[in-house]
């Protein structure tokens, strides 16, 4: 598992002044807004007697421990500790980890590794993020009992398609998989391959242009697939009315748990009475 990148560990919109619990590559971490909206991050393990500060409660920007009530800064620190007379000095080890948040893409992303901001991966870039008025996001989650590892293989495995998905986007009877390109950068990798669907049903139907036509006939549908580190997967569907792109960050929870969020953005069907299909 790799600590030094960007993880995108929650729904912005499931971010609140109350201390929210969550799991990353083993940890147990805690996470809430400050009074100016800003997100903090902190080890979920009060440094006293290890209660857990996501059971605890909000003052101002601190966390308080539900246990003693040991008042923890933003940045970790405890700066009350509530049994103290006030001539006892507060222990400079009385802290928690801290880590760096930013939102974006609807996301909140943590930073778990120790690199310094100048030596840290970048963010990785989802374009259709900036053309709000072509898609539409939807978003939602899933744990599959699985290692991340191996759902990333899954995602980018384009030739399990035909047979695991043959009623949506795959036809066992044409499951061949051509020669194609790697685009390749330090921090993913890409492919693009055509799919042969099973023949439109429903709404598609009446929005395919070949309709009528045999299955072996359909033009093919050009997919793209690939991951970017440390734990994401996209994937691009061009059908003949629309394209569909999906993110998933997998975020391993331990080696065989993984809690996948993904966003799926679309450039038709764009009401929400359509949200649910997609």
């Amino acid at each position: 598992m790799f600590k030094n990148f960007w993880y995108a560990v929650e729904f912005s919109k499931d971010v609140s002044s109350k201390p929210l619990k969550f799991v990353c590559l083993g940890q147990q971490l805690v996470m809430y807004r400050k009074v100016d909206g800003s997100v903090v991050c902190l080890s979920d393990l009060c440094v006293h007697r290890g209660a857990a500060l996501s059971e605890g409660t909000i003052k101002g920007d601190c966390i308080v421990c539900p246990y003693h009530g040991w008042e923890y800064e933003p940045d970790g620190a405890v700066s009350r500790i509530p049994a103290n007379t006030p001539d006892r000095a507060i222990p400079k080890k009385a802290r928690v980890d801290s880590y760096p948040t930013l939102e974006k893409y609807g996301f909140v992303w943590v930073f778990l590794g120790d690199l310094p901001e100048s030596e840290r991966p970048p963010m990785p870039e989802w374009p259709e993020f900036d053309q709000p008025d072509k898609y539409r996001a939807v978003y939602g989650e899933y744990h599959w009992n699985s290692n991340y590892e191996r759902i990333l293989e899954n995602g980018t495995d384009i030739a399990h398609a035909p047979f695991v998905h043959g009623g949506a986007f795959g036809n066992p009877e044409m499951a061949e998989v051509a020669d194609h390109v790697l685009e390749e950068t330090p921090w993913s990798c890409f492919t693009a391959v055509t799919l042969h669907p099973p023949a439109p049903k429903g709404r598609n139907k009446r929005l395919t242009d070949n309709k009528t036509k045999k299955l072996k006939e359909r033009p093919g549908v050009l997919t793209k697939t690939g991951w970017m580190l440390p734990n994401m997967i996209r994937l691009e569907v061009n059908l003949p009315f629309g394209q569909i792109v999906i993110y998933d960050t997998n975020i391993p929870i331990d080696e065989n748990t993984t809690l996948v969020k993904w966003v799926a953005l679309r450039t038709f069907f764009k009401g929400k009475w359509a949200d649910r299909d997609a």
